[in-house]
């Protein structure tokens, strides 16, 4: 059995069936997949000392959470747990930037247990480490080592990755930054997340129950990057007095409960994400703007096929073998590629400050908010991603 404990290294004439490259959530979560399988996978990567102080919070949808849950990672987090990381979102309030634009969604009306949960990083992180501990078929190294396969999972780090191979990945500024912070507020959450789409700002509450049980909401807030700046330094009493602009206090008075973490926003793709040898998954192959809440659900729904397609592999065939990869590539491309227009597309409506598309974004809600089965269907997209 070869030793998952990362300060003993790998023999040197050690072969592993995969290398995964990239130990943040998807390559943990697939290092742990594979390993399922039986096969001896090196996990390349450290995770940052800056991750036991995160603030962010993920939109887990029903299949992240049946993958996470088949890890052995779930049952620690979910809510009803003794350390829970994760709370149910039974409502979603969806706000335009006119009075009356509005979409409302229920876990009710879809007739499911939850839309959603809101998990928090660091916790999932930590429990997908943990899980590492147990692995035996996982071997943490900190090189590069001769593997049948590498699965990249770097992340926005992936350029220089993607330039070794080859692959072009077109990249698109936004020209803004998110933020994210923990808060809490003056009245229950309910279960509800609330989001206003500005002109050009998005801002999302998303109900947590940390640090204080049913009143806290982890905030994902972008805005152009010199607006986001500003915002980031500012002191806590100008911060709270913009979120309370913002949201127009309908969540209640909110106040800072945590420091607050920035980053750019970007929409970019791989033009190939698999080779002989070589695939990426998760932000490794695609990028997308924050405000549908699925960036980590893309990256695992990446997960949760490779590891099928491997799994399903005729017993003649490598994992390295680039027809099966190109099956991974066939099953994620259309879903993924929908993703990524349709956040691209709600972005650039809702950054144009002009009246006719005000009319027609907002116009656009209300009509949605009518029609009930369109509503459905737009939901079982999310939590089926």
């Amino acid at each position: 059995m070869r030793s998952s404990d990362p300060r003993s290294p790998p023999p040197n004439d050690a072969r592993f069936d995969v290398r995964v490259s990239g130990a943040g959530i998807v390559g943990k979560s697939l290092a742990l997949s594979l390993a399922r399988l039986g096969l001896n996978v090196a996990l390349q990567g450290e995770t940052s000392a800056a991750q036991r102080a995160d603030v962010r919070a993920y939109a887990l949808s029903a299949a992240s959470v049946a993958l996470l849950r088949g890890l052995k990672v779930w049952d620690a987090i979910e809510p009803g747990a003794g350390a829970a990381a994760a709370t149910a979102v039974h409502d979603m309030l969806v706000h335009g930037d006119a009075p009356s634009a509005a979409i409302e969604f229920s876990a009710w009306e879809q007739r499911v247990g939850e839309l959603a949960f809101i998990t928090d990083a660091a916790a999932l992180e930590a429990e997908l480490e943990a899980a590492l501990r147990f692995a035996p078929h996982v071997t943490r190294v900190d090189h590069d080592v001769p593997a049948t396969l590498v699965a990249h999972c770097e992340g926005r780090a992936a350029a220089s990755a993607a330039a070794g191979l080859g692959i072009t990945f077109e990249r698109s500024d936004y020209g803004q930054r998110a933020i994210a912070a923990r808060l809490v507020a003056t009245v229950p959450h309910r279960h509800i997340a609330r989001q206003w789409f500005g002109a050009p700002d998005v801002l999302a509450l998303l109900p947590f129950d940390r640090p204080e049980p049913a009143r806290s909401y982890a905030l994902v807030w972008s805005l152009p990057t010199e607006r986001a700046e500003q915002l980031a330094a500012a002191e806590p009493a100008a911060f709270e007095a913009a979120l309370a602009e913002a949201t127009h206090g309908e969540a209640g008075s909110l106040a800072l409960a945590s420091e607050r973490h920035s980053w750019p926003l970007v929409l970019g793709q791989a033009d190939r994400w698999a080779g002989p040898g070589w695939v990426l998954v998760g932000d490794a192959a695609h990028l997308v703007h924050p405000l549908a809440g699925q960036g980590l659900n893309l990256g695992l729904a990446d997960v949760a096929v490779l590891a099928s397609v491997i799994a399903g592999r005729e017993a003649w065939r490598g994992v390295g073998d680039e027809r099966l990869l190109r099956r991974y590539v066939r099953q994620r491309a259309a879903p993924t590629w929908a993703m990524l227009r349709i956040t691209d597309a709600l972005q650039r409506l809702f950054a144009e400050p002009g009246a006719p598309a005000r009319e027609l974004r907002n116009n656009g809600m209300t009509l949605v908010n009518r029609i009930t089965p369109l509503k459905r269907w737009l939901t079982a997209r999310a939590l089926d991603s």
